[in-house]
């Protein structure tokens, strides 16, 4: 399949079925496909193992044989739904080989159709790389206009609400949320976040997905947790102009007790599981933050959490860890900035 299409069912949401097996699904996969395998983890095991040994022939007819009866008619059924739930989804195996044809073969002979991915998942993935690559060119010689999109980045220090600011935005890709994370020594959160496949393979689906001239990206690190934006992302980022986000210290503390406190606590999260969460992430912080400023952090967490005054530790991090940190690395950027103000002022500066 060719690159044009492959964009065009990844940029519209499209459905998937992935039939490859549990384990290699867990490695990776795009945005809105579900994994309902041709074969399990072990089936999969026995059946390699046997084409080593005997060949081509001998693990068709084993995987004929694991697979028949109920069982078969089970995986049959599990694919006929999502067809029938879906009906514009598409299948795809790893390569686009035998058990994408196989499933597609055993769906038509129980009058379904569903379209398969030429090349599979590697195709898939193959397309997102390339969408990576040239979304972050800079070369003006290059014949694609997506590369022709203007990067705007939303910078201001920690707490002035800029993902707030950015879900708003129409051209926006929150790059926190695709990566599960904060971005923060403070910012994991309770479900694990995706592998770098799914991520990259993510962000290559939402950059499609644009459809202005401009893509705002918020100012991040290289690694947000585990996870790191391609290096020709990131690069590209610190070349775009920034726009900062200005607002108060108490402001701040606000918005990091609303996101980092009061949400996960009215969501479910036990005090004590939260309390451990952060003090967990303050001590890995310990060496930048001194001794003596450790302690008192860690003393004010802890009271915070039994009294429910939490602005003190906020206040702490934010000045003593976050502000200094932020400045100086914003010292190296002025000559980006082409505009900095409040809520108001920035959104009216992207609005026009």
């Amino acid at each position: 399949m060719n690159q044009r299409l492959l964009e065009a069912l990844l940029a519209e949401a499209t459905p998937f079925i992935d039939v490859r097996a549990p384990a290699e699904f867990a490695t990776g996969s795009v945005p809105g496909a579900i994994n309902r395998p041709l074969l399990t983890d072990d089936e999969r095991h026995q059946v390699g193992i046997t084409y080593k040994q005997q060949g081509t022939n001998a693990a068709v007819a084993l995987g004929e044989a694991l697979v028949s009866g109920a069982t078969k008619q089970e995986r049959i059924e599990g694919w006929v739904a999502a067809a029938a739930a879906h009906p514009d989804i598409w299948l795809y195996c790893w390569r686009g080989g035998l058990r994408s044809r196989t499933a597609c073969e055993w769906l038509a002979a129980h009058g379904t159709d569903v379209p398969r991915v030429e090349g599979g998942f590697k195709a898939l993935r193959n397309c997102c790389l390339t969408v990576l690559e040239r979304a972050a060119a800079t070369d003006a010689a290059t014949p694609d206009a997506a590369t022709k999109k203007e990067w705007l980045i939303l910078a201001g220090r920690t707490g002035t609400g800029k993902t707030i600011l950015l879900r708003e935005h129409p051209d926006s890709i929150d790059l926190e949320a695709l990566a599960n994370h904060r971005g923060s020594a403070f910012g994991a959160q309770p479900c694990a976040q995706p592998t770098p496949v799914t991520f990259e393979n993510s962000l290559a689906v939402a950059y499609l997905k644009l459809r202005s001239e401009r893509v705002l990206l918020e100012d991040e690190s290289r690694t947000i947790g585990r996870l790191a934006l391609p290096a020709s992302w990131h690069q590209r980022m610190q070349q775009a102009p920034l726009v900062v986000l200005e607002r108060s210290l108490g402001e701040r503390v606000a918005i990091i007790r609303q996101e980092y406190v009061d949400e996960p606590l009215a969501a479910g999260t036990p005090a004590s599981d939260l309390h451990d969460r952060y003090r967990g992430a303050l001590d890995r912080i310990r060496k930048r933050l001194g001794g003596a400023r450790h302690s008192e952090v860690a003393q004010a967490l802890s009271s915070g959490f039994e009294t429910g005054a939490h602005e003190r530790w906020i206040e702490q991090l934010l000045s003593w860890y976050y502000d200094p940190m932020y400045d100086y690395q914003l010292e190296q950027k002025q000559d980006r900035i082409v505009a900095r103000g409040d809520a108001d002022e920035v959104r009216a500066y992207l609005a026009r």
